[in-house]
């Protein structure tokens, strides 16, 4: 059985972002992510090919509607091996374009969400799926470990 195209179309995984200037929630098709994506309200670039930042009040809407892996980094500005592990992630968002979303929350700005995922060390990289955490990894790690975490 073959399926239309119109079939493929709306059976593609989806990401759910939140603008970063007007604050607009957007569904972006996974594989239409590479074309850089702007926010349907305002036209702002979504930026996909870098992580993208979450808060307490974006993260559980971001996580429970995306339908691709997500890599979330746990970070500070102050922590030095979350500084040493930024480009990493960096790459990490770059490569994953339309396969995965990588993510960051800065657990200072956003205590109550690192505190309901008991974020004990930074940095700390989980990923979900299906809006479940499946993976966890605490410390700095290498892009292969972050990539091997995705698969």
């Amino acid at each position: 059985m073959t399926t239309t195209r119109e079939e493929r179309a709306t059976s593609a995984p989806r990401l759910t972002l939140h603008c970063p200037n007007c604050g607009q929630w957007n569904r972006v098709r996974a594989d239409k992510a590479a074309n850089g994506p702007k926010c349907g309200q305002c036209g702002t670039a979504l930026g996909l090919d870098h992580p993208v930042k979450l808060d307490d009040a974006t993260f559980d809407r971001v996580i429970a509607e995306t339908e691709v892996p997500i890599l979330v980094d746990f970070y500070a500005d102050w922590c030095g091996p979350c500084k040493m592990m930024a480009p990493a992630v960096e790459t990490l968002a770059r490569e994953s374009v339309g396969r995965a979303l990588v993510a960051k929350l800065d657990t200072d700005a956003a205590q109550r969400t690192a505190s309901r995922f008991q974020i004990r060390g930074i940095p700390t990289s989980i990923v979900f799926k299906n809006g479940r955490e499946v993976k966890r990894q605490t410390g700095a790690v290498p892009l292969a470990t972050l990539r091997a975490m995705l698969s």
